[in-house]
């Protein structure tokens, strides 16, 4: 990489033709009708150069409630399909993602401003979604449990649970809701989808290309894959609404503690994946070239608007200034600009108030005692409609209160410790806990930093960056991460409901615990 950068200032083919005739054409070639993004009074712009890319019309609450009831009925007719039959159908999608993956690609970075090669690799998150799915279509293990009364068996099954609600978020504005999708339609579930105003389009994308999975698949039942659109009063109806067992939802700690108890009021039960603050540990005997591309990727990755983002760097003391100062010379050679252009590194923040938020945190930051370093809008002149920034790094006497709160933009707040000890309690001293990770060939910090007195967050990494993750391991976290987990592992029995029977298969009936219950 260059020291000095270069803000990317050659248009792109693409940008030439005018993001709006480009996103039209892609939607048509993913099968999107026209009317469906030309014909709404909800405007969408690109994070690019600000530009409207479309319009789509909003959900009232009577066409939401009559998606969800179409939804039901899907449901009802899904959930007596065998499970490897309902694998196959998303094996069909993922056929189809592949075949469209270069298109939806640059759909999702003209939508929601992420380079090129994160919008092709989210596309393949999905298409790896479902390959897993696929193979737990034939993998919905329940158990044989030994019974303590003779000539009886114990199991568990599960079942399909109903409607499922997904309410994602603007910046992975595709592999989230698949996440969720692709599981709970092999479970036997149907989804009703909201996704986040700022990038609907994508979602009209996914549904175009799911139903023309479904047409090759045959039998599909109308609903099992329902979008909703729509801002604050659409999510609260979708939330509210006894015939969705399970709401999963992507975004703010705020948005989610004002989900969770909702739910739970009905009795529902709530998938959150919220907030994060996540940190690196840096150790004295870490690799630090390592440990630089970690930093770099996880804090300028998606400029800095991933809830995986690395938000802050524990260097110890004897290696932090060394290192910070290679951190500033790396992100002096970060390309910013078009997201289109494959030499850019750092592509826009989503609009105007993601960038008012990270002046507003910087300004905080440095009456905390912060030295700041970056942070500054570019290319102002070439994009007044959209907002660019370089990276920030800022250099804190402590964890002070700014650093504890998430700041959805490319900023990294750097502290030193002198033990381990000391940097673990700093990791862990925030009020999220989603993705964390320690850079260290010390086998003892290693064990400890992943063992119950070690990090407190849903991922803890070794020699591994923050941001990243694979869709084989369950994602989320704790605290006021949400507690959710989606994607692999076990992830799948969020989406079902559990069952225990036993069989009684002898003459006799006696009852458990050795309970005397006799009768004439």
């Amino acid at each position: 990489m260059s020291a000095k950068r270069k803000p990317a200032m050659q248009k792109s083919n693409i940008q030439q033709i005018g993001l709006g005739t480009t996103t039209a054409h892609l939607l048509k070639k993913l099968g999107v009708e026209s009317k469906a993004f030309t014909s709404g009074a909800h405007k969408v712009f690109s994070p690019i150069d600000g530009s409207e890319i479309g319009k789509v019309a909003l959900d009232t609450s009577k066409s939401l409630d009559a998606k969800i009831a179409q939804a039901h009925q899907a449901f009802l007719d899904w959930r007596v399909v065998p499970a490897p039959r309902r694998g196959e159908l998303i094996r069909l999608y993922g056929d189809v993602l592949r075949e469209h993956k270069e298109d939806l690609g640059k759909l999702i970075t003209i939508e929601c401003g992420k380079i090129l090669t994160e919008g092709l690799g989210e596309v393949q998150e999905m298409i790896d979604i479902c390959d897993f799915a696929t193979g737990l279509s034939r993998q919905l293990y329940g158990l044989t449990i030994a019974s303590e009364r003779p000539q009886h068996k114990m199991q568990e099954n599960w079942h399909p649970i109903g409607v499922v609600g997904v309410i994602s978020a603007f910046n992975f504005p595709t592999a989230v809701w698949c996440w969720n999708f692709a599981l709970a339609v092999v479970c036997g579930d149907s989804v009703v989808w909201k996704p986040s105003e700022k990038t609907p389009l994508t979602a009209l994308a996914c549904q175009a290309l799911f139903e023309k999975a479904a047409k090759i698949f045959g039998n599909a039942p109308e609903g099992l894959s329902e979008i909703v659109m729509g801002a604050r009063e659409i999510g609260e109806q979708l939330v509210d609404d006894k015939r969705i067992p399970v709401i999963s939802a992507t975004g703010s700690t705020r948005m989610g503690r004002e989900v969770g108890p909702r739910v739970a009021a009905r009795f529902g039960k709530s998938i959150l994946e919220l907030g994060g603050n996540n940190a690196m540990i840096l150790a004295p005997t870490a690799s630090l070239d390592l440990a630089l591309m970690g930093t770099v990727f996880g804090s300028v990755g998606t400029a800095g608007q991933r809830c995986t983002s690395q938000r802050r760097l524990i260097a110890h003391k004897d290696i932090a200034d060394k290192f910070v100062a290679r951190v500033k010379k790396a992100y002096a050679s970060v390309r910013i600009g078009n997201p289109l252009d494959s030499n850019t590194l750092l592509g826009p923040l989503i609009d105007k108030r993601s960038f008012e938020g990270m002046q507003d945190a910087l300004k905080k930051a440095k009456a905390a005692g912060g030295k700041v370093t970056g942070g500054e809008r570019v290319l102002a002149n070439q994009y007044p409609n959209a907002y660019y920034v370089t990276p920030a790094l800022v250099e804190m006497p402590k964890q002070a209160e700014i650093v504890k709160h998430e700041t959805f933009a490319p900023i990294m707040y750097v502290m030193k410790y002198s033990k381990i000890d000391e940097a673990i309690a700093l990791q862990n001293d925030v009020p999220q806990g989603l993705s964390s990770c320690i850079f260290t060939n010390d086998l003892k910090e290693a064990e400890l930093f992943t063992s119950s007195a070690g990090s407190d967050c849903g991922i803890a990494n070794i020699n591994l960056g923050t941001s990243g993750a694979e869709i084989g391991g369950a994602f989320g976290g704790e605290k006021e991460t949400g507690g959710g987990r989606e994607s692999g592992s076990d992830s799948w029995k969020a989406y079902m409901r559990r069952s225990t029977n036993t069989v009684n298969f002898s003459s006799e009936l006696p009852l458990a615990q050795g309970v005397k219950f006799d009768i004439e």
